[in-house]
């Protein structure tokens, strides 16, 4: 039985992995009791004598954390910002490719992916590394979420004391400085960020990541890439499908509750959409975590997911 370690399990990510890992039974939970959360030395024992431990943290608390790691063989996985785009940390998002399926496999210190992130990177990433896109390409992306991607204030807001302003969908980060930029720059190999729309709307959970292409930044035709996804996205975990939802519509919250994600291309020829969906708190966040644990302890890789 592998002992894991929850560090900060009072967030959303934190109790969503909470409640996953508890009902493992090959996995033994170590949570530190409230007195002892921000003891340096008890945080110390807990992480070192572990086979894995996850930082659901603050950036700064989180490199803390990670400082006090000393054993070689304890797998750290990293929920918060703060180690994404930092050296010596594999990013935890298998599919792009088996070469870096396998650096999660043998990593000690793995960054779980952003949740908006994760779509950018899902639809441009493999676009690169196929030639269809330049690494200069100045693009554009949107992404719809539930309210619960904003942590306890936010859920509290939406859920306890909703005013009328949050009746619409709400567009925010917009001093184009979204902590997820970073990786998405990284992990694609751009040049430069996307100019990035994110949208929080009145729903829980739920995550749609839109690109739009005119067809001339591209290196070939919307066909390309679809054949460039039908490759890299069988499943189990991300797929390609063809569909929308009926009458042109697509919704964000089609994969709420699943740990799963669909890449979709709609448009025309000369005007493409790139979609991403899936749900915030699963591929997003805890889904995510869950299948890099058990990549790095040697479990199948969808133990404990919802597909």
């Amino acid at each position: 039985m592998k002992k894991i370690f929850l560090h900060g399990s009072s967030g959303t990510t934190g109790l969503r992995l909470r409640e996953r890992l508890s009902h493992r039974d090959d996995l033994e939970l170590v949570i530190l009791p409230d007195a002892l959360r921000r003891d340096a030395s008890a945080v110390r024992d807990a992480l070192n004598g572990s086979d894995a431990a996850f930082l659901c943290l603050p950036d700064d608390a989180a490199r803390q954390a990670a400082a006090l790691l000393e054993n070689p063989d304890t797998v750290l996985l990293d929920a918060s910002t703060a180690h994404r785009t930092a050296p010596g940390w594999v990013y935890g998002f298998p599919e792009l490719g088996e070469e870096q399926a396998e650096a999660i496999r043998g990593a000690k210190r793995i960054a779980v992916p952003g949740c908006h992130a994760s779509g950018f990177i899902a639809l441009i990433a493999p676009l690169r590394k196929a030639g269809l896109l330049d690494a200069d390409a100045a693009l554009t992306a949107f992404s719809l979420t539930g309210y619960t991607g904003g942590g306890k204030k936010m859920i509290a807001q939406y859920e306890e004391e909703p005013g009328p302003l949050l009746s619409a969908p709400r567009q925010y980060g917009l001093g184009q400085r979204h902590k997820h930029l970073p990786e998405m720059a990284k992990v694609c190999a751009l040049t430069a960020p996307p100019l990035f729309c994110p949208i929080v709307a009145n729903y829980p959970r739920g995550m749609e990541v839109t690109v739009p292409l005119f067809a001339s930044l591209l290196h070939g035709t919307a066909e390309d890439v679809k054949d460039v996804y039908r490759r890299a996205y069988s499943g189990p975990v991300v797929r390609y499908a063809e569909a929308d939802d009926g009458d042109g519509f697509l919704s964000a919250c089609a994969l709420e509750g699943r740990d799963s994600m669909e890449i979709g291309v709609q448009g025309n020829a000369a005007r493409i959409l790139l979609t991403a969906r899936f749900d915030n708190l699963g591929k997003g966040a805890s889904g995510a975590a869950v299948q890099c644990m058990n990549l790095a302890l040697g479990f199948e890789s969808t133990k404990g997911l919802v597909l």
